[in-house]
């Protein structure tokens, strides 16, 4: 079964040409266009597309609530955010509300084919720029410690290890367990050893929630 999308754009010209795009894959069909906030609400609705491509700054409601209005009605459509916004806090706030992919408008097609196969297997996708500067300090292990420190300060989990916080950089810009064996000269077992941990540590499932967690308690800045 091919993967379905819905694409929400005000702009005609970028639908089209996203649907041109995603339409040359054999394993996704472009279900549906809009460029209204609130049709882009009624139409995931109505049509479950798998994935659904946001733009935030759509005439009537916005990208953000209609994420806010997509996760209050249970909808299994994932949702990856197209925007021109680079903020940190633009991030955090739809992946809180329920987004797991957040791509700009300046992606290569690749990355977006990458980012729709990533997010409908339900894992998070943060468009790699954005990623590295977000997480960037921890991969590069300044201060890891410090900073678990600081997540930890209210013992409410116990304390992640630096390693471990290479692994959540890594889901963080999408990698698989082999992207991330390879990046940290490690064994997939080993990886697998690591996810374990951290989802036993932050009492989470999977990796999804993983990231969203360490978003939301601030393990990075958004300054």
């Amino acid at each position: 079964m091919p993967i379905k999308i819905l694409i929400a754009d005000d702009h005609s010209l970028l639908r089209q040409g996203i649907k041109r795009v995603l339409n040359f894959e054999e394993d996704m069909e472009v279900i549906g266009e809009v460029e209204e906030g609130q049709e882009a609400l009624a139409r995931t609705l109505v049509l479950q597309p798998d994935i659904l491509l946001l733009d935030l700054n759509l005439p009537g409601l916005s990208g953000l609530d209609v994420t806010r209005q997509l996760q209050s009605a249970k909808s299994r459509t994932r949702i990856i955010a197209l925007t021109i916004h680079d903020s940190d806090k633009y991030v955090l706030e739809m992946l809180r509300n329920g987004a797991l992919g957040y791509l700009l408008k300046d992606v290569e097609p690749s990355m977006l084919i990458k980012a729709i196969h990533v997010v409908a297997g339900g894992n998070a996708f943060v468009y790699p720029k954005l990623a590295e500067r977000i997480f960037g300090g921890l991969v590069e292990g300044e201060d890891v410690n410090a900073k678990a420190r600081e997540m930890w300060r209210e013992g409410r989990a116990e304390r992640l290890t630096p390693r471990e916080l290479d692994v959540l950089a890594c889901i963080a810009k999408g990698f698989s367990n082999q992207d991330i064996a390879q990046a940290l000269f490690v064994s997939e077992k080993t990886v697998k050893n690591h996810l374990t941990n951290i989802f036993r540590k932050l009492n989470v499932n999977d990796r999804t929630q993983a990231l969203i967690y360490v978003l939301k308690h601030k393990i990075m800045s958004l300054d």
